[in-house]
């Protein structure tokens, strides 16, 4: 269990930064990119919101899944291993 803790809380924690300065790029960018959208504000918060939860999801899913395969490993085994 603390090595499913410990891959997921490092991935997702990698993730939420990576989401918040993904975020504050968007807003930059999107006052240089307005002029090519069509019909759509360049502030949604709808749009932002659900891309970033969205994001999330899949990075907890892709931590998730090796994190879960390494809690199954014994330790003595895998030391003994290499």
């Amino acid at each position: 269990m603390d090595v499913m803790k410990l891959v997921l809380g490092q991935g997702m924690r990698l993730t939420t930064r990576g989401v918040f300065l993904g975020l504050l790029a968007a807003f930059w960018l999107t006052r240089w990119l307005s002029s090519l959208l069509f019909e759509v504000k360049p502030f949604d918060p709808a749009t932002f919101s659900a891309v970033s939860l969205l994001l999330l999801v899949v990075a907890l899913i892709a931590c998730w899944i090796p994190a879960r395969r390494a809690a199954r490993i014994d330790p003595i085994q895998a030391l003994r291993e290499q």
